[in-house]
């Protein structure tokens, strides 16, 4: 594990304080979650980005092909 010096502004720390303390945890393990969920965005971003340049239509075509050609149920009717 590594050790990061951070400056936050005294509102930001207060609050982060308040909420920490709501959610009985550590002001560090609710910065590492926060800091995890946000990097898991980017990290999502960067894969569906990737996939998407292997798409191709014919291939988006195909798969077209193999949904059955059926009558929605009632709750999936717009």
């Amino acid at each position: 594990m590594s050790t990061l010096s951070l400056r936050l502004p005294e509102s930001i720390h207060n609050k982060l304080r308040e909420i920490s303390k709501k959610e009985s945890v550590s002001i560090n393990q609710f910065i590492s979650s926060a800091i995890s969920e946000k990097l898991s965005a980017f990290m999502t971003e960067e894969y569906i980005s990737r996939r998407a340049q292997r798409g191709t239509r014919d291939k988006f075509l195909k798969a077209l092909e193999q949904v059955p050609d059926v009558k929605p149920e009632v709750y999936d009717k717009l």
